[in-house]
């Protein structure tokens, strides 16, 4: 069974920092690009940033140079470091990973950690 479980989300103060953590389980997960996308309240499901299996990285343009992405293939563990939070960013915040290869895909979903940010 597949899982994908965050944590880390909470309150922040605009110009705070979070990380976020998204454990995986039931995957090879060295072979998978991860991703965190976010949702806020009436808009849709958005790309925040991925990382592939050999380590390249990808940002949506509102978080280039505040988030970094990162992973951890020893523990299974994807990571987002959230940093110059502004109330923009409060969403859930979701873990994905992907795996394309000839004819098969697979596409998973964590359950979503909230974040917000305010005063």
């Amino acid at each position: 069974q597949v899982q994908l479980v965050e944590s880390g989300g909470g309150l922040v103060q605009p110009g705070g920092s979070l990380r976020l953590s998204c454990a995986a389980s039931g995957i090879t997960f060295s072979i998978y690009t991860m991703g965190w996308y976010r949702q806020a309240p009436g808009k849709q499901r958005e790309l925040v940033a991925t990382i592939t299996s050999d380590g390249s990285t990808n940002y949506a343009e509102p978080v280039k140079g505040r988030f970094t992405i990162s992973r951890d293939n020893a523990k299974n563990t994807v990571y987002l470091q959230m940093s110059s939070q502004t109330p923009e960013d409060t969403a859930v915040y979701y873990c994905n990973a992907k795996f394309s290869g000839g004819r098969t895909w697979f596409n998973y979903w964590g359950q979503g950690t909230q974040v917000t940010v305010s005063s």
